[in-house]
């Protein structure tokens, strides 16, 4: 064994007997006691010998020294042992595995050497000694019972900013009486009194120093061989690149955390700035350029060019950016090889001192900036092109001046790490945005500018898109003039959202317009349309090519198609899986019309009904998509009762009612897009109308065009009289001759002058051109030269042929 090993009586080290050993077999008990072990302990051999060892130990030991003997291998370590006498005795024990003559495992327990904790005991080490403490590149410190300062080495002396002599004597708080030495002397008077040590970590600026810095300090208790503490001494390390090390990492995080959060250029940008500012600059830009901030694609930034850009985020550790001079959204130029364009065109993140000949110039090349950078003494500057997919967007300036410390190079890799995950999001939102202004401009340029002028009908509506991240929708709406002064009402809701939708949306509208031309009634338009759907959804479906007899079902809509005739005031209406409309009537009811739902276009093989209802005078219709009643935080019950509080009390003119139902039936940011149509209906005043019921006879024709002639003149329109006689009297020359009684002629007066006669014969007419040598066929052909428009639709009991001759200004 060594000589000088050491013991412990409480927590104070003594020497260990050098003989002092003992045998332990397999089973734990005690087969050899040594003079030394008694000599340690106070146990003699015939005491011990066969008790088990755990008796003498006064705790557990180490979870190392179980594991290692569980194990079969030697171990060293601390153990606290019974004293005869009641005492703790605490030995730095080795076990050292043995094995007998029967292969069983025995353990040789001795003392663990140990170098003496208090320094060498020669004369010429201890002298090395004391000046490896004095010398120690590490501030050391050491302070008595009452914690005044008794030495500290060189390195403390700097930290602290004050001789050895005019710190010895006095407490932390009397040598430096501010935060955080209050701190600090309440931990040292805590080591005292427990006599345990105590690890901390603070970052601050030391008063020696004039920079911050990161420092970790371990406060240990000073005691004798008793065990009774004289004192303490303060070790302190500088970590301060592991400080920084830990707040770019924490950077980092925070800006995969909060980058990108929304779909928005420049909620993303101020999300950069901020996480930028929050973690190690003092004063962030973010500059995009002009195409960008406009949603153009971006180009390349060539050399040589002058580069426009708008400032679209900026954030400081001063309120209001006082550093800044370009105000948020206001635009600079960048000049032609400034150093801003220089970075640019080399697409990676530069760092510059305030003495840097080329960033002098830039600064300089601004007056307002060379103020603002001698003002709040900006000393370091780091620019970082905002890049993504190769394509450049912008700029990023990160500057410091309250943050003593120049940026370095691991600040650069971190700024461009965040401004690179920043680029990303910033592309993911302009195309994003640049898609969605694309298809709301579709959209709102295939929906009515404005409601149109009729006589019988009053309109008005509101679309609005989706608020939340989603793309704009198919849902459209029109208001259609037909003929005999009749109007129909549409609004649809294509399935999907985008650019795709919105195209979708402006065929089928198209087509309606196209079939509403024809005058077909509302359950064989939505035929027409179906059909027309499912062979879009056949063209355009992914996988199209080759599947010409299939359909795909990602092209659907839902239509409500309605008819209202001011003459009889009977509206004809067919939906398509649309939400029925509510009809309001004059004394305030409200109800929802029970129409035959019909199959969402684009299914085939189901048939539509058309239901016919008469509406009373001031009745008001409303006709709506299903983004208005449905919502992901209630049931579409709700939504309809809602809509029916909203129409209940209708105020004063339609624009505000519309409004009102907005306001009442939203109770949340809508998740999809919402097209609301109002329509209030009256009737055509009877001195707007003339109708005359004729006889199949050729007589009656000059009878026809004798009353027609009487009637606008006494309508004032003196000035139609000759081309209304003359479609009369064509029109129904080919009634009498080829249509089936009963025959009616009817004027209609509204914004245009309307001719119509009808007959019981569902076959239409068809315009031709005469040869020279006929004798008829000429009567449509001159319909169509003195009238406006003409045409003919078919009605339930035979077909109606009319023309439009417009007012006399």
């Amino acid at each position: 064994m060594d000589s000088e090993h050491v013991a412990s009586r409480g927590n104070v080290p003594t020497p260990v007997p050098e003989d002092s050993a003992v045998v332990v077999d397999a089973r734990g008990s005690v087969m050899v006691w040594s003079a030394g072990a008694t000599q340690l302990l106070g146990y003699e051999p015939e005491e011990i010998v066969g008790r088990h060892a755990t008796d003498l130990l006064a705790a557990d030991l180490p979870a190392s020294a179980r594991r290692h003997i569980a194990d079969g291998r030697q171990w060293a370590t601390e153990v606290a042992l019974r004293h005869r006498e009641g005492g703790r005795v605490v030995v730095r024990l080795r076990g050292v595995p043995l094995v007998d003559a029967a292969r069983r495992r025995l353990w040789l327990v001795t003392g663990a050497a140990l170098t003496n904790p208090a320094g060498p005991s020669d004369p010429n080490a201890a002298a090395m000694w004391g000046r490896t403490l004095a010398q120690l590149p590490l501030p050391v410190a050491v302070y008595d019972l009452d914690a005044r300062l008794v030495a500290a080495n060189e390195v403390m002396t700097r930290v602290m900013g004050r001789t050895e002599e005019e710190m010895r004597g006095l407490t932390l708080w009397e040598i430096e009486p501010s935060w955080p030495f209050d701190e600090y002397d309440r931990l040292q008077r805590e080591v005292l009194r427990t006599g345990e040590m105590i690890f901390h970590e603070q970052h601050g600026q030391a008063p020696g120093e004039t920079r911050e810095h990161a420092w970790s300090m371990f406060l240990s208790p000073l005691k004798d061989e008793d065990g009774t503490v004289h004192g303490l001494s303060a070790t302190v390390f500088d970590t301060t690149e592991q400080y920084w090390a830990r707040q770019r990492l924490a950077v980092l995080n925070d800006a995969s955390l909060r980058i990108g959060s929304t779909l928005d250029v420049t909620r993303t940008a101020e999300e950069l700035a901020e996480v930028a500012v929050t973690g190690f600059a003092d004063f962030v830009t973010v500059d995009l350029l002009e195409s960008v901030a406009q949603g153009e694609e971006p180009r390349s930034v060539p050399p040589g060019e002058s580069v426009m850009v708008r400032r679209a985020a900026q954030r400081s550790v001063l309120e209001g950016c006082p550093e800044s001079v370009v105000a948020s959204g206001g635009t600079s130029l960048y000049p032609a090889d400034s150093l801003p364009v220089l970075t640019l065109v080399s697409g990676r993140g530069t760092r510059h001192r305030s003495d840097d000949p080329a960033l002098r110039a830039w600064v300089e090349s601004s007056p307002a900036r060379a103020e603002t950078v001698g003002k709040y003494m900006i000393h370091s500057v780091m620019m970082v092109p905002l890049r993504a997919r190769g394509v450049t967007l912008g700029m990023v300036h990160f500057l410091r001046h309250r943050t003593p410390e120049s940026f370095g190079e691991d600040d650069l890799v971190l700024a461009e790490e965040i401004v690179a995950r920043a680029a990303v999001s910033v592309d993911n939102a302009r195309r994003y945005t640049r898609e969605r202004r694309t298809a709301l401009a579709l959209q709102r340029s295939l929906l009515p500018e404005r409601p149109p002028a009729l006589t019988a009908v009053e309109v008005a509506y509101r679309y609005l898109p989706a608020g939340s991240g989603a793309d704009v929708g198919g849902d459209w709406l029109d208001v259609i003039q037909l003929s005999g002064a009749r109007v129909a009402l549409v609004v649809g809701d294509v399935v999907g959202h985008g650019i795709q939708a919105s195209a979708t949306m402006g065929r089928l509208r198209t087509a309606v317009r196209t079939l509403a031309d024809v005058d077909l009634a509302p359950d064989e338009l939505l035929t027409q349309l179906d059909d027309l759907v499912i062979r879009l959804d056949r063209e355009e479906g992914p996988e199209a090519r080759g599947r010409a007899e299939e359909t795909s079902g990602e092209v659907g809509a839902t239509c409500l198609y309605a008819v209202y005739d001011p003459a009889s005031r009977r509206c004809t209406l067919a939906r398509a899986g649309h939400p029925p409309p509510a009809l309001v009537t004059a004394d305030g009811t409200v109800r929802f019309l029970d129409l035959p739902a019909g199959p969402p276009l684009g299914l085939g093989g189901l048939p539509y009904e058309s239901t016919e209802v008469e509406l009373g005078e001031g009745s008001l219709l409303a006709l709506y998509t299903d983004g208005l009643v449905e919502a992901a935080d209630r049931d579409i019950g709700v939504g309809l009762e809602l809509l029916r509080q909203a129409l209940s009390s209708p105020a004063d003119t339609l624009e505000e009612t519309c409004d009102q139902v907005l306001s009442t039936a939203l109770t949340s940011r809508p998740a999809d897009d919402i097209v609301l149509l109002l329509a209030r209906t009256s009737a055509l005043d009877p001195g707007q109308m003339r109708t005359w019921y004729l006889p199949r006879d050729p007589a009656a024709v000059a009878g026809a065009r004798k009353v027609a002639g009487e009637q606008v003149a006494a309508w004032g329109l003196d000035e139609t009289a000759f081309a209304t006689e003359l479609i009369v009297s064509e029109l129904v020359t080919n009634a009498i001759r080829y249509g089936e009684a009963p025959i009616r002629l009817r004027l209609i007066r509204d914004s245009t002058l309307i001719c119509e006669v009808s007959d019981g014969s569902s076959t239409a007419p068809h315009l031709r051109r005469a040869r020279i040598f006929d004798e008829g066929g000429r009567g449509l052909l001159l319909v169509a030269q003195v009238a406006e428009r003409w045409g003919s639709r078919q009605t339930p009991t035979g077909k109606t042929i009319w023309a439009e001759q417009p007012l006399p200004a």
